[in-house]
């Protein structure tokens, strides 16, 4: 099975590379319908996208920019904000004129043999790898291949509760994610689930320890304190202490049969920091059922992906 990659993966690769060197080499992978990556760097007043294969100039015309512009399900936006980035594409023909040859290119194709032969046959619980394209507050959009979109809503980052998901994830960032749903092609995904069980986070940490965490919320009975992005604990109340500030935290007890941390605030600060990149426990196979409490725990949190037959 073609391994398909997020734009951005490809283009870096010999192979890739190898394809763009000469006009014979692209005429090769126009026969063979490879699929290969380049930068954009124009996008004209027609919305073509020409892009940088190194001796040539390639074009995408606008209706080959991408799945949906040319029944307008996608908007023109997605052909826009690809100049100065890598875009997929297959090899359709060649145009000349005045002795200068044009490779004329269709992302559309490309990504419509990643949705037949991939995308189309992924299913729910399935791992798989993305790369983050945009952020917004109620979700982290990610390409899953050939610049195919996807989502994780802000939900199912993780189990600790972000304001925003740059709390979490940069733009460009290579992520692992599971498919939740698949709808009418439309895949949505998850992302919690790969970030470890209560008791997997729990074992990191220890009674008497003092470690460091993130401020997530300060509510008046107290104050949210996240220690790993699927283990948060509740500390007692503090003045002076603001949602997203880091903190160092003293760790009083870990109660798996409630799910519950109890800190105490040693001190909180003002830092800028990027998210640290996912830590995961899981990033290949297929799940069914994610229980993210434990055994012992009052009550059952968690996820369903298929019921068994």
């Amino acid at each position: 099975m073609p391994t398909f990659y997020p734009e951005g993966l490809l283009m870096d690769l010999a192979q890739n590379r190898q394809k763009l060197s000469s006009l014979w080499a692209l005429e090769e992978a126009c026969q063979n319908r490879t699929i290969l990556e380049a930068r954009a760097i124009v996008c004209d007043s027609d919305h073509n996208l020409i892009v940088d294969l190194g001796a040539f100039r390639g074009m995408i015309p606008r209706e080959e920019g991408a799945l949906g512009i040319e029944d307008g399900s996608t908007r023109d936006i997605a052909i826009i904000s690809r100049v100065g980035k890598p875009v997929c594409f297959l090899v359709t023909g060649f145009e000349s004129s005045s002795g200068q040859v044009t490779p004329v290119l269709s992302r559309r194709a490309a990504q419509q043999i990643c949705m037949d032969e991939y995308v189309s046959g992924l299913m729910p619980g399935e791992i798989i790898g993305a790369r983050v394209t945009h952020l917004e507050p109620f979700g982290c959009f990610v390409d899953i291949g050939c610049g195919i979109p996807s989502m994780i809503p802000i939900d199912a980052i993780s189990v600790s509760r972000i304001s925003h998901t740059r709390d979490r994830f940069t733009v460009g960032a290579d992520i692992k994610a599971v498919v939740k749903s698949v709808e009418d092609g439309r895949i949505c995904l998850s992302h919690k689930e790969l970030l470890g069980t209560w008791e997997e986070n729990a074992a990191l940490f220890a009674p008497g320890e003092t470690v460091a965490g993130i401020v997530r919320s300060v509510e008046n009975y107290g104050i949210f304190v996240e220690l790993t992005p699927n283990l948060a604990g509740l500390a007692e109340p503090r003045e002076g202490v603001a949602a997203g500030q880091h903190a160092s935290v003293y760790i009083k007890s870990l109660i798996p049969q409630k799910m519950k941390v109890k800190l105490i605030i040693v001190d909180s600060f003002d830092v800028q920091v990027r998210p640290d990149p996912p830590d995961y426990f899981l990033t290949e196979g297929r799940l069914r059922v994610w229980r993210y409490s434990p055994g012992c725990a009052e009550r059952v949190m968690q996820t369903v992906f298929y019921e068994e037959k």
